[in-house]
């Protein structure tokens, strides 16, 4: 998604956000560095002929005191069009006295211009010392989208419209256990009503109606997680850092799941320096069904990860499919010396298992270019614009703030 806002960073992953009556926390050693760089919110201060230089005062948030902000935004994506809204965070600490990260609500609401509503409500909550971490993914959705298919074998003249209501209620515990290394379980339902399809071309039998077409789905299960992480920011990882997310989820009809069916997901990234201050970024996402058939509007796809970032090139749910694999790959640099512009050479492929078989027979591939614009210095945000370009005609431009992985 293209996020702009005034005084909100809108991204689930990014833990941390303040208003901006609250001065960016950095260490006097760091003011050298910074003083060389520009970001959006450099620019603003210009144009409201403010000091720049505030900014780089050392100041220290540790209070618990709750933080607000509210924001209007404007988004883009190839699956909603533009979708203006409203977002807002609360942001705290749990602890003055042990070094605990900021924990956050972040909700929003969201119209797009293809009549999609959106309703997300974000969490992250750290316990002191940063011992426990729950997570919360709550959503609420009235969603037209467009659909073609299983697999790779279709083209863009086979889209239709699925219209479904949504719920999602996602809560996972972790537990860190050493350094870098955290071990959880929680509970994820998705729950589907009101499902139609519209706009089918005459005498077709879409794959929905093939797999097993019902006008509502219920999901509900066990999620069991492992996640080893060392990037020192989330937001815009730096080269020498590693994320890898194993996470194992069983749905059972005994917590309302309309049939037994389990997954499992794998989700690695690799961030490697190479010279000329540049980074090359490896992402491989893959989503197995191991037994069971989920619900047709639950399973892997083209930008089903967690923030909709797999398959760049490609609208949402372009390809869908029981298995699924994505490997992406990332060139990043800078284009000018004071970091405010960047720019980014990416390319992925990915491939869908088939209705018929269950086996991956397609791959589908896509490249592009995409410009990073500095939004926040101190915290590594970049505006994210980038456009792909994939087989059979697929082609667009997705936004993110906060780099796609």
């Amino acid at each position: 998604m293209i996020t702009c806002c005034s005084n909100l960073i809108l991204k689930a992953q990014i833990i941390s956000t303040l208003p901006l009556n609250i001065k960016d926390t950095i260490s006097s050693k760091e003011n050298k560095n910074y003083r060389k760089q520009i970001d959006l919110i450099d620019l603003g201060y210009l144009v409201l002929h403010k000091n720049m230089d505030s900014r780089l005062e050392d100041t220290s948030i540790k209070s618990t005191h709750l933080y607000f902000s509210v924001s209007p935004i404007v988004e883009f994506t190839i699956a909603t069009g533009f979708s203006p809204g409203i977002a807002g965070n609360v942001a705290f600490r749990t602890s003055e006295n042990e070094k605990t990260n900021t924990s956050s609500i972040l909700g929003a609401v969201k119209y797009t211009q293809k009549k999609q509503f959106i309703l997300p409500v974000q969490s992250s909550y750290w316990t002191p010392g940063n011992k426990y971490n729950l997570l919360g993914d709550w959503r609420y959705l009235n969603y037209p989208q467009d659909s073609y298919g299983f697999g790779g074998y279709t083209t863009l003249n086979d889209k239709y419209i699925i219209t479904f209501q949504q719920l999602r209620l996602y809560e996972l515990l972790l537990r860190n256990i050493r350094k870098n290394l955290y071990l959880g379980v929680g509970y994820q339902l998705d729950h589907y009503w009101k499902i139609t399809e519209s706009n089918i071309q005459p005498g077709r039998i879409t794959d929905f109606e093939k797999y097993g077409f019902s006008n509502i789905s219920t999901s509900s299960g066990i999620v069991l997680d492992f996640e080893y992480d060392s990037r020192e920011n989330s937001i815009n990882p730096q080269g020498g850092s590693f994320y890898a997310n194993i996470k194992f989820l069983q749905n059972s009809t005994l917590l309302g799941a309309n049939t037994d069916w389990n997954s499992l997901m794998v989700d690695m990234r690799e961030y490697i320096k190479i010279p000329f201050h540049m980074v090359l970024a490896f992402w491989f996402y893959g989503v197995l069904t191991l037994s069971g058939n989920p619900p047709y509007l639950d399973l892997p796809g083209t930008g089903s990860d967690t923030y909709s970032n797999t398959g760049r090139g490609y609208e949402q749910s372009r390809f869908i499919g029981k298995k699924m694999v994505d490997l992406e790959a990332e060139l990043r640099f800078n284009i000018t010396n004071n970091g405010l512009l960047g720019g980014v050479i990416f390319c992925d492929a990915e491939s869908l298992s088939e209705l018929s078989s269950n086996k991956f027979e397609v791959i589908s591939p896509a490249v592009g270019l995409g410009l990073r614009i500095k939004f926040n210095k101190f915290s590594g945000t970049n505006v994210c614009i980038d456009y792909g370009v994939g087989t059979k005609g697929s082609r667009g431009f997705v936004g993110n703030l906060g780099e796609v992985f």
